[in-house]
């Protein structure tokens, strides 16, 4: 054992968390292992000794690094070993490094790597909250400047009762999936996904989990104050208070005149010679200090929007502190796929398509948890052209796949249940155009999408964002914020749900945390707007789902067929399944419990290939009809086979409702035909009937 190693335990939920520190990874500026139950998570912070030169941002990076031999899996890819990060540990990354981002040094420019890195995995013991506590862990004892420490919890709603860090179990019937951070004063991060949540309980929610992140804070406050270095001095980014005030001087009011308007391409308009002229001034006056020109210019623009905000109650756009820019819904735009559906707010506009595909379509997925497949998937697409920018596509960021989280989170509570639609469900939100909050956007344009496509949902779901300017004691909240407001203010609060409740929330912070009344005040505000947005605007243009999928659409039929005949609908190497699928142009996916699952454009060939599946695996029944092949013909009749492996009789009385001379008068071998099963006799010989198929037809048309 290393003279420098020690360990601390303390009770979190209600179970032992342990910390281990000084035993490995010397090398980092700040380590440890954390324990709770059977998870083990290591984290590892480390910081340049420099700062990065001609950046105007703190360059941290958060990675959450799933191993899994965690849970004693060996890789399914073809190389064994484990490549990207999956979108689990991406989101994941997100939600440690949103909390912890505000609290180091704004004007630090020194590059931050934190790194947590899962070891084992005990599924009652939610790893991505052990990960968060170990960051927060290693930053604090760590000699990197840090305003924290913080901790995070997993709240749960089980049985109408609030649980924290729920078990497996109990995740397994849970209506809330909530994730708080939080110093010991303020909440810092909150992200969930919640079952039509009403605000009342969320918020109890949410006080409740903050209420044991304190324990955990102190526990690592006591930590620092034992073992944690001495934090390093850094060199200062800092904008020059000289310089800055010199450009406020010469550019404030051209500023203000290049702000004041709702139209973002005007703003960009008028901004820009401002800024040419400032840099043709002060370019030559300060040459040693060109770097920071732009920062002040930055600066700039963030003191005349908070200053109007805060003095005057005045928005960039004119608009009122609760009111919603103008907004629109219109769906079935597009031919041809499955359901479409936009949605504008201002200059922000989200275009969704809904593409429905069978069972077997959702995605697989290799990662830490017990879920091993997704029905129901949503993403999200952020073009360069939607801001006016110029820039080649590179597939989706970080920023894109949490945004596309966020919206699927919001709508999985009402996607309904592969019993009800046994479809594969996939959203695309495409944005072109963003102004701020596209992340709402893409939840009002997918309800819209999935009505359109017939998906029967349980419920309309809506989003909406409220901003945040503090200011020492002073804030103010703001509903509906622009780019600008959520570029130089403190907070995006983005809430997604129905007229019962909440069913999504991400909260983004710049400042120190959020007080319980802040959270209180944006519940409300959020709430209001989005029952607007449902009645008001999107109910409009569809105030229910259709009553079917569209024309293009895969029809989708179930059935449920013994396990014991499972085999027999497969067929020795599959000959049989893949007989049917070609005969009647449908996929057709069978489950191990027996469910079996008939997609096909046609609904009249998909129900022939579900006549079928249900002959093979049950007698066939005195009484139906069934559509058969003409196998075999003898002088007395033909046979006809109505399933594979099932044929029977039509006797030449029985071909035709008039006399029949010579069966090859009437059939001929591979002929399709009706037929009605009048008999099966002791030997389970079928005795047919093609005459009777025809007449009960005609009567059932007339």
């Amino acid at each position: 054992m290393l003279t420098n190693s020690k360990t601390f335990k303390t009770t979190f939920a209600g179970r032992e968390l342990i910390v281990e520190t000084g035993k490995t990874c010397e090398l980092s500026n700040g380590s440890c292992w954390v324990r709770y139950g059977e998870t083990v998570v290591m984290a590892n912070v480390t910081a340049s000794a420099k700062p990065r030169e001609g950046i105007d941002f703190f360059p941290l990076s958060v990675d959450y690094e799933e191993r899994l031999y965690s849970v004693g899996k060996i890789p399914g890819s073809f190389l064994k070993r484990e490549g990207k990060p999956t979108e689990k540990a991406i989101l994941t990354s997100r939600v440690v490094d949103r909390p912890i981002r505000p609290l180091f040094p704004k004007d630090m420019r020194n590059d931050v790597s934190v790194v947590m890195t899962v070891m084992a995995v005990d599924p009652d013991n939610s790893p991505e909250i052990v990960g968060m506590i170990a960051a927060s862990i290693a930053i604090s004892i760590s000699d990197i400047p840090f305003n924290g420490p913080i901790g995070g919890i997993s709240v749960g709603l089980v049985d109408g009762e609030i649980v924290l860090n729920p078990t497996l179990a109990q995740r397994g019937k849970n209506d809330l999936n909530l994730t708080i951070a939080a110093s010991m004063d303020k909440i810092v991060m909150i992200e969930a996904g919640a079952n039509e949540v009403p605000d009342d309980i969320m918020l109890e929610a949410i006080e409740k989990g903050h209420e044991e992140i304190k324990k955990i804070v102190s526990f690592i406050s006591d930590i620092q104050k034992e073992i944690g270095k001495p934090k390093f001095e850094f060199e200062s980014q800092e904008v020059d208070e000289e310089l800055f005030n010199a450009i406020y001087n010469f550019a404030v009011n051209d500023v203000k005149h290049a702000l004041d308007t709702d139209d973002k391409n005007v703003r960009e308009a008028r901004l820009q010679p401002v800024k040419d002229a400032i840099h043709a001034k002060f370019d030559e006056e300060y040459p040693e200090k060109i770097s920071m020109i732009d920062e002040c210019i930055y600066k700039l623009q963030k003191k005349i929007v908070r200053r109007w905000l805060l003095d005057e109650g005045k928005r960039v756009d004119g608009r009122k502190l609760d009111e919603i820019r103008p907004l629109a819904s219109e769906v079935g735009l597009l031919p041809r796929v499955h359901g479409s559906g936009l949605f504008t707010r201002g200059q922000t506009q989200v275009l969704t398509i809904a593409t429905l595909g069978p069972v077997s379509d959702a995605q697989r997925i290799d990662g830490l948890d017990e879920e091993d497949t997704k029905r129901y998937m949503h993403h999200y697409n952020f073009p360069s052209y939607s801001v006016g920018e110029t820039k080649p596509s590179r597939g989706p960021g970080r920023r894109e796949i949490g945004h596309g989280a966020l919206a699927e989170r919001a709508l999985e509570p009402v996607i309904p249940s592969v019993e009800e639609f046994p479809y594969a469900i996939r959203l695309v939100s495409e944005v072109l155009s963003s102004n701020g909050s596209t992340s709402q956007g893409s939840i009002c344009g997918s309800t819209l999408a999935l009505m359109d496509a017939g998906v029967p949902i349980k419920a309309p779901v809506a989003g909406i964002s409220c901003g945040l300017i503090t200011e020492d004691d002073r804030w103010m909240t703001m509903l509906d914020i622009q780019g600008l407001e959520d570029f130089f203010g403190d907070m995006d609060f983005k809430v997604g749900g129905t007229h019962n409740g909440i069913t999504a929330i991400q909260v983004d912070i710049k400042v120190d945390g959020l007080t319980m009344e802040i959270i209180k005040e944006a519940f409300e505000t959020t709430r209001k707007a989005r029952l607007h947005i449902l009645d008001d605007v999107m109910l409009k243009a569809i105030d229910k789902p259709r009553t079917s999928v569209g024309k293009y659409a895969p029809k989708m039929l179930q059935t449920k067929v013994p396990v014991d005949k499972i085999r027999e609908v497969i067929g020795q190497g599959g000959k049989v399944i893949q007989k049917i699928s070609a005969d009647c142009e449908v996929k057709i996916d069978i489950s191990d419990d027996g469910n079996v699952f008939i997609s096909g454009v046609d609904i009249e060939k998909a129900q022939q290939a579900l006549q079928i599946v249900n002959t093979i695996a049950n007698d066939p029944e005195v009484g139906s009809i069934y559509k058969g092949k003409v196998v075999r013909i003898m002088n007395f009749g033909a046979f006809v086979e109505i399933a594979p492996g099932k044929d029977g009789l039509v006797h030449i009385s029985k071909l035709d409702k008039a006399r029949v001379e010579k069966v090859e008068d009437v059939v001929s071998v591979g002929d399709i035909v009706i037929v009605k099963v009048m008999e099966i006799d002791s030997q389970g010989r079928i005795n047919l009937s093609r005459k009777d198929a025809i007449a009960e037809l005609e009567a059932k048309n007339q």
